[in-house]
């Protein structure tokens, strides 16, 4: 699997959730998403290319590769599968449990989320 800094994540999960229903997302929405300026975006977006993350077209239009789609639902289900744990086994807030849920995601094992997948299956089941 690609080794990313957290930031590099964020922004790949960014493009992934902006490009939902498009397919592709813009530099300046993927800026805006993040709070970061244009340039800070425009520059991530090189260091993703460069990974064979995502490719660029005119306009600025930023498409996940294979690779890139991959990874990022990867990050994206382990945010999912946190905030969901930390609102309903957990009771936490949900804008508590999406911020935490955000930072976590970049740390924790597949193992953990795993388990927390499963625990949340088998409550729902009861």
């Amino acid at each position: 699997m690609e080794t990313l800094t957290t930031n590099m994540e964020n922004y790949l999960e960014a493009v992934y959730e902006l490009s939902r229903g498009k397919n592709y997302a813009r530099v300046s929405d993927i800026a805006e998403r993040l709070s970061v300026s244009k340039a800070s975006a425009s520059s991530a977006m090189q260091t993703l290319m460069e990974k064979g993350l995502i490719t660029t077209e005119k306009y600025r239009q930023v498409y996940l590769t294979e690779k890139g789609l991959r990874l990022a639902e990867l990050i994206s289900g382990k945010h999912v599968i946190i905030k969901k744990f930390f609102i309903d086994v957990l009771a936490v807030a949900p804008d508590i449990a999406d911020t935490d849920a955000c930072a976590i995601e970049h740390v924790i094992s597949s193992d953990s989320v795993s388990a927390m997948e499963r625990f949340l299956e088998e409550r729902d089941l009861k």
